[in-house]
């Protein structure tokens, strides 16, 4: 091992507890993006981490305003030739309530047993000063060897709103040869986790209407079509009884699995006993032809999240409903744009809706798919500072959701993202008594150290 790579392990290994200490100080600023209420705790918390990034050696720090909270910036270009790593994270976090079920309060760190509890604390505060925490470390060796860059935003938790448009206009300043994001999280503590893959969104309200008002249903009924029947009619073709999409050409653009890819897949520690027990349904179902974490990862989906007609009151009103309306979600992979599925979305509805309603489609929410090459530099970088660590090979996988982040920062930078993360799945994100096994998070410091030394 080099002596610059030992050095900055020695570093942080001595300093584990002044990296806890500086932890618990920016959990204990409430920096809460969903209400304006917070607006001056979002800015003590960008100030906190503008500080914290000068502090390790990072230049041209710069608190840079958006349409709503502040993001944070800074570099450090100087090694000649070397990769140039994006730094990604976010510092605000979700509202605590409700506060009555927390067992202390949810912005006075506490640590008990080998978890410190508080809101932010494994989402995703504390995942981001781990990777300061190596940094400083590597800083501190006297070898750091890449170039630093870095975006800290205070709007994940509301979806990154103002990214769409606060990147265009900063495009070069963020290019990178990559991006590290450490939101990801890890499957279990004793199984580390690269993510490499995050699915889009084409998010739509299916509008249909028949009668200009309510009907009477016993004078009425069959002789018109009712709008919620309808809509019923037209949801339930939108899949086959193969579990498959059956909008025109939805399938066409999909990438295909690489063998490596579901012998990945057929690694990870979930079985259908497993989202048997979570989920509480009787069975499985979905597209066949694909294990379970295929089909949340990896493969497109069409669901049916709203729906809306009629009367729904107490008692019994006999109406004929004038109009119906379905919110509806597709989960996209690589290949797909919500463009196009907004496109399909229409043409199916063309072909099959009756003359006898109107409708409309309109596409109301959209996020891009996000995908790293698996040979990238930094991915091969990751998956050895893992198995330094944990001593052995890291778990893949393709996460379900969206990161608007980590998708923006690829369509229009080119800047594939590493996702990582100390965070386990007990960690209650978003819940109350949130909190980080901290066992994990030091060996996650460790893991980023020796991830920036193998880029050298």
């Amino acid at each position: 091992m080099s002596a610059p790579r030992q050095t900055a392990l020695d570093f942080a290994h001595k300093n584990r507890e002044r990296f806890l200490n500086d932890l618990k100080e920016v959990l204990a600023i409430p920096s809460i993006s969903t209400s304006d209420d917070y607006k001056p705790e979002i800015l003590r918390a960008a100030n906190w981490m503008a500080d914290h990034l000068r502090k390790l050696g990072i230049e041209n720090v710069e608190i840079m305003p958006t349409d709503r909270h502040p993001l944070v910036y800074g570099e450090w270009l100087k090694r000649s030739g070397a990769p140039t790593v994006l730094v990604y994270g976010h510092y605000d976090v979700q509202p605590a309530d409700p506060l009555e079920l927390w067992e202390t309060p949810p912005f006075e760190p506490s640590v008990r047993g080998d978890y410190l509890y508080a809101r932010g604390s494994s989402d995703m505060k504390g995942q981001v000063l781990a990777t300061l925490k190596a940094i400083e470390a590597a800083m501190k060796s006297g070898q750091m060897p890449v170039n630093l860059k870095f975006m800290l935003e205070g709007e994940e938790e509301i979806g990154s709103e103002s990214m769409a448009a606060f990147l265009p206009n900063h495009i070069e300043r963020f290019k990178a040869d990559f991006s590290v994001n450490p939101d990801a999280g890890m499957i279990d503590m004793d199984l580390p986790t690269i993510t490499y893959g995050l699915r889009g969104l084409a998010y739509f309200e299916i509008h249909v209407w028949g009668p200009s008002a309510d009907l009477h249903s016993g004078l009425f009924g069959g002789v018109v079509h009712n709008p919620a029947q309808a809509l019923a009619e037209l949801l339930a073709k939108m899949h086959d009884s193969k579990g498959r999409v059956t909008l025109p050409g939805f399938y066409d653009p999909v990438r295909k699995l690489s063998k490596k890819e579901r012998e990945d897949f057929a690694r990870l520690p979930v079985t259908e006993k497993d989202y048997l027990a979570q989920t509480g349904v009787p069975a499985l179902w979905g597209e066949q032809g694909f294990i379970p974490s295929e089909r949340t990862g990896a493969r497109p989906t069409l669901e049916v999240n709203g729906l809306l007609s009629g009367w729904t009151g107490p008692g019994s009103k006999t109406v004929l409903p004038a109009k119906a309306m379905a919110k509806v979600s597709c989960r996209l992979v690589p290949n797909q744009t919500p463009e196009e599925v907004h496109k399909q979305m229409v043409q199916f509805m063309e072909e099959n809706a009756p003359v006898t309603i109107h409708w409309d489609v309109k596409l109301i929410n959209t996020a891009p798919t996000a995908i790293a090459d698996l040979d990238n530099r930094g991915v091969k970088a990751m998956d050895e500072a893992m198995q330094t660590v944990w001593g052995k090979r890291p778990l893949y996988r393709r996460e379900g959701g969206s990161i608007a982040a980590v998708a923006l920062l690829q369509k229009l930078c080119g800047v594939e993202s590493i996702m990582v993360g100390y965070g386990l799945p007990t960690d209650n994100v978003h819940s109350p008594n949130e909190r980080l096994h901290l066992p994990t998070w030091y060996k996650g410091i460790d893991s980023l150290i020796h991830f920036f030394f193998n880029l050298a």
